[in-house]
């Protein structure tokens, strides 16, 4: 249905008296909400009856509530906009709590609604009930628990307005059975205009003016950038794209960041942290002026606090005020929405009327670090390298509409590594909470939300069991999803660290009795493939983008591989290990798999 008779029907609600569950259905449509994803139970089979009586939103079942969480989270990291996911009282929303924390870390705009016993059961440890209000408190932006139907609609308005506002966020409504039997007017999405959240989105001139001042006179300037100028819109991208240009400033970007700007560019770093690479770490460590834009200074990108970047002036510009010197001091903090305030430092710059520095000597310093090639590999004719089989799929990927997702470990680096974003929103993957199972159903809600566009997991062999079950989901709603599964029969990154940092003592990071994947997807209904040699690569993985449906790939790649550079934990962001400091190690790891085997 269009948004115009989206209108036209809700406005001839006003003024009448509806169930509760009509109000949430309602007021969802009024909010421009067309997909839910969802999983019905007793508590919330009013809302279930008011949506089958309606056909302007869609309704997918999930195979899990977890899976509903990751699904909108995909759907809103590649679409800008809020997801919304329903589920039931007890189970329905202890199951969907880690979808809601990986929101929450990762600034993803979603709605949980969750059903719950009827208000005057509350607090008997009724059947499925579960205290939503405090498991929530500390996992979502905000929560709320309606104790009244005619409080119902305007909760619902602004919990949109606060998902969506400020620094994103998911927002849990609690909504007891009652509440959604119960009868009130409808007023209409206009009666609820006012909300008392109105974060800063607007920056302080004088700061940016002061940031402009500090910039120009940096003979060794960084850009490092985050999740922040991704979630500001498209707009924001191509205000940084344009302050690179300007300005000639080396830039940088977290894993979140990944597509801000365009991996292709000459000024392009590659991702930082504890597996970026040796030329954006050491930039970081050696500059004098950084500019962090929609970052957090997190551990993984830090290193050891006392030793990050320690010669630098720091300026940090993030919509979220509790986040300037959280972590690191800074010299300039700037609190805005990131799009905002980069178009701001765009035309300061233009108007500045300083001498700029000779950068030449900076970038010759760089490009001395670049030359290490620190995401090299030395490739195999005979087993399928990892960082290979990457660099195969985005060659033959990098020209279609093709969004990644991936679960985590360390197929998620070499994806980070080697696949090379040029857009925003087409990278999904779970950052702050490092959520396994995570790809799948995020590549799921991705999918629903771009039909005609090429959706693929780029998974590990652990980490998609998580969350298998979700291909069923697939399957149902004809999305054609590719799962591409780099399998090396390990926890590979818990393997890497056990191998690094435990004396190569491998307890239980040997996955035993893995699936037969391809068996396993001829099972749910979809393609099954498999790739055992490097030669088979390119054609199988086109076998995969043309097939019409659901595919599982299992690629069988080495078991040896590890990810490099790597920051080990507590060593400063320079310190980094790099594949040469090593020697040949890969004989213990295969020994360490045969005693397991």
């Amino acid at each position: 249905m269009s948004s115009s008779k989206n209108k036209s029907a809700n406005d001839k609600l006003i003024g009448t008296e509806i169930s509760g569950a009509e109000i949430i259905v309602n007021a969802l449509r009024e909010q421009g909400v067309d997909t839910i994803f969802g999983y019905p139970g007793g508590a919330v089979l009013p809302i279930y009856d008011a949506l089958y009586q309606q056909d302007y939103i869609t309704h997918v079942l999930v195979r899990h509530e977890q899976g509903a969480s990751h699904m909108a989270e995909g759907y809103a990291r590649s679409t800008g906009k809020c997801g919304t996911v329903l589920v039931t009282s007890g189970p329905g929303v202890t199951n969907a709590i880690t979808g809601i924390v990986d929101a929450l870390l990762d600034s993803i705009p979603m709605v949980v609604l969750c059903g719950q016993v009827p208000t005057h059961l509350i607090g008997t440890d009724a059947f499925q009930e579960a205290d939503t209000t405090g498991l929530t408190r500390s996992a979502a932006k905000h929560n709320y628990l309606v104790k009244s139907v005619d409080d119902l609609e305007g909760i619902i308005h602004e919990a949109y307005h606060i998902a969506t506002t400020g620094r994103p966020g998911p927002v849990v409504i609690d909504i007891p059975k009652d509440v959604q039997f119960g009868k009130t007017i409808f007023k209409g999405k206009n009666s609820y205009k006012d909300f008392e959240y109105d974060p800063i989105t607007e920056p302080y001139m004088p700061a940016i003016k002061m940031a402009i001042d500090l910039l120009a006179k940096a003979k060794k300037p960084v850009i490092y950038t985050g999740g922040g100028i991704i979630n500001a819109g498209k707009e924001a991208s191509e205000a940084l794209r344009e302050f690179v240009k300007i300005t000639n400033f080396p830039i940088t970007s977290t894993l979140m960041g990944l597509g801000a700007y365009p991996a292709s560019g000459k000024n392009w770093l590659g991702m930082l942290g504890m597996h970026g690479s040796y030329e954006a770490n050491l930039t970081m460590h050696d500059c004098d002026v950084m500019l962090c834009i929609g970052a957090r200074f997190d551990d993984r990108v830090t290193g050891r606090l006392d030793a990050f970047s320690p010669n630098s002036k720091k300026i940090h510009i993030d919509i979220e005020p509790s986040s300037i010197n959280k972590n690191v001091q800074v010299d300039i903090g700037i609190v805005a929405d990131a799009g905002i305030a980069t178009k701001a430092l765009v035309e300061e710059w233009k108007n500045h009327k300083g001498k700029r520095p000779n950068l030449e000597p900076w970038w010759n310093e760089i490009n001395g670090w670049r030359a290490r090639n620190s995401f090299g590999y030395k490739n195999s004719d005979d087993i399928i390298i990892p960082q290979f089989a990457i660099e195969r799929l985005y060659e033959l990927t990098k020209d279609r509409e093709t969004y990644i997702t991936t679960e985590v470990g360390l197929h998620q680096m070499w994806a980070a590594q080697h696949y090379h974003f040029e857009e925003p929103n087409r990278w999904m993957t779970s950052g702050g909470l490092g959520t396994m199972g995570y790809g799948l159903p995020a590549a799921v809600g991705v999918q629903k939300a771009h039909p005609d566009a090429l959706v693929i997991d780029i998974a590990g062999d652990a980490s998609v069991q998580m969350t298998m079950q979700e291909i069923s989901c697939a399957i149902q709603y004809n999305l054609p999803v590719k799962i591409f599964i780099m399998n090396n029969e390990w926890m590979g990154m818990v393997r890497q660290w056990q191998q690094l940092l435990h004396g190569e003592r491998y307890s239980h990071s040997y996955s035993h009795s893995l699936p037969d994947f391809v068996k396993m997807a001829e099972a749910f209904g979809c393609l099954g493939l498999r790739i055992d040699k490097p030669s088979e690569l390119d054609a199988k993985i086109k076998e995969m983008i043309d097939y019409d449906g659901p595919v599982i790939v299992d690629c069988r790649v080495s078991k040896i591989e590890n990810c490099f550079p790597m920051i080990p934990s507590g060593k400063a962001h320079n310190d980094m290990l790099m594949p040469d400091d090593l020697g040949d190690i890969g004989s213990v790891i295969t020994d360490a798999g045969k005693k397991l085997v």
